[in-house]
């Protein structure tokens, strides 16, 4: 069977949406940062939305990829034209299936890192979008600070270093523009993080001072960062996935991404110079995103944890697995209603009782297949922005904390690396070997996982939580998780 590509693109299967705009009079008007599953299934397909609409001519998507593991999204994308296939799985089995085109260049910075510098500092370049992960902004747990000595940051600082990092490319690419004249362009976080595009204003700032104190004043004053609220599960592209594209296309695609059908973008209206049509994609342009940006953090990405060491514990393996049972998706709603909601702003036009059991649909989605092991990745770098905040907000409040102290407890038991059948578990997390040192010694010293201060503040010293903490943990520890959750809800 042929694959994917401009040439293959006239033998896609009837019902099969394509792009239908001429890709080569299209302008790179976007240079994107870690093109995965995420990115293809969110913002490329946007602007794939607007040109197929006849709209966004100029703003075209140029990826790029710094880590070794890039460079299969660079053969496949140069065997296909940066061309993929885009699933979006239906509850009752339905596929809605697309060819995006809007990513028409790749570059992968190691073959050439000047090549990347001149997209970086050409005049067509106007916004330059991130999706490169909370871990990627560098940045202290405890403290907020950019962290300078992380070698691959602290390489990129010394003088007339060759750039590895974002940092080291997007710094040197505004430097090349102040230089030449030509205005700097829009700096676009896409990550799931609290005021993404505060935090990156602080880090990339960080990194400019610390490599040249002036160039680094001038990229404080004049380079926006807007924030952004980004929603839409997109799990990793599996062996089945792949298998599945060429029935539904008739072609074969090496690195397909498949998503659920729901949507959300949320943006703060602040581009330097000029931005696509977003809203006629059904992108929200606000004037403040941090009510959205809350309301989605707090309930939808710390009730993934909430679901997923719970339901790990228990015996799942996926997502729709773990909603579906009764006393999970109980436990979940009742953490969304009585803890996490009553620390949210107001969320102009959205219905939050809706929302919550609309999340609790989304999550047992059973086309989708979510992996729990995928969300209980990286988990040092998820529960400190999600659900902590909402601990340490609920406590000033002095309300309850029970579910939210359940919710860390089921990670330190899932930190042991051993399953309730006494099978291991490969934890998956940047400080993997800390913590499960750390959980392991958690049966003799049961705060000894809390006591992280880098992680948990000063959580430890507050009886509100550690007692709940304690009689969630202990209960792990004597019953398992899954009879946790059903006397956590009864």
């Amino acid at each position: 069977m042929a694959q994917l590509s401009m040439a293959t693109l006239k033998d896609v299967a009837p019902g099969v949406a394509t792009p239908n705009y001429d890709r080569t009079q299209l302008k790179t008007g976007i240079v994107h940062f870690g093109v995965g599953g995420f990115h293809r299934a969110h913002m490329a397909m946007t602007i794939d939305r607007l040109l197929n609409a006849g709209l966004a001519k100029e703003w075209a998507i140029c990826g790029v990829g710094l880590l070794e593991h890039d460079r299969k999204m660079r053969d496949v994308f140069a065997e296909q034209d940066c061309l993929y296939t885009l699933v979006l799985k239906h509850p009752d089995g339905r596929r809605e299936t697309s060819v995006i085109g809007s990513i028409v260049d790749y570059i992968f910075a190691p073959d050439d890192p000047q090549v990347l510098l001149e997209k970086l500092a050409s005049p067509d370049t106007k916004i330059v979008s991130l999706t490169i992960t909370e871990g990627g902004y560098n940045f202290d747990r405890v403290t907020g600070e950019f962290m300078a000595e992380t070698p691959a940051v602290a390489a990129d600082l010394q003088a007339n270093a060759v750039p590895s990092t974002a940092f080291g490319y997007i710094i040197e690419g505004l430097r090349l523009r102040r230089e030449r004249g030509i205005a700097p362009f829009t700096v676009q976080s896409c990550d799931n993080i609290q005021a993404n595009g505060e935090v990156a204003k602080k880090m990339f700032t960080a990194f400019a001072k610390l490599k040249d104190a002036e160039l680094g004043a001038w990229v404080e004053t004049n380079v926006h960062f807007p924030n952004s609220m980004v929603d839409r599960i997109t799990p990793v592209t599996s062996a089945e996935d792949i298998a599945e594209v060429p029935t539904l296309t008739g072609l074969e695609d090496k690195w397909p991404v498949v998503a659920e059908p729901f949507f959300q973008w949320v943006i703060d209206d602040e581009f330097s110079l000029g931005r696509p049509p977003l809203e006629e994609a059904d992108v929200q342009m606000v004037k403040d995103v941090m009510p959205y940006e809350l309301m989605k953090l707090r309930l939808l990405n710390a009730s993934h944890q909430g679901l997923t060491y719970f339901g790990y514990l228990s015996g799942y393996r996926y997502a729709h697995e773990a909603t579906t049972d009764p006393a999970i998706a109980k436990f979940l709603l009742n953490y969304m209603e009585h803890e996490a909601t009553p620390t949210l702003l107001p969320v102009p036009g959205v219905d939050l009782n809706g929302y919550r059991h609309m999340l609790i649909e989304r999550f047992s989605n059973p086309e989708v297949k979510d992996t729990l092991a995928r969300l209980c990745a990286e988990s040092s770098d998820r529960i400190p922005k999600w659900l902590v905040p909402v601990i340490h907000e609920r406590l000033a409040q002095g309300g309850d904390v029970t579910l939210s102290a359940a919710i860390v407890a089921s990670w330190a038991r899932y930190a042991e690396a051993i399953d309730e059948q006494g099978e291991p578990i490969n934890v998956v997390d940047p400080l993997k070997d800390e913590l499960i040192a750390i959980a392991k010694t958690q049966r003799e010293h049961p705060l000894a996982f809390i006591e992280n201060r880098k992680l948990f503040g000063n959580l430890v010293d507050n009886e509100q939580f550690t007692k709940p903490y304690l009689a969630a943990l202990n209960s792990l520890f004597e019953v398992g998780a899954h009879k946790t959750v059903e006397a956590l809800v009864k």
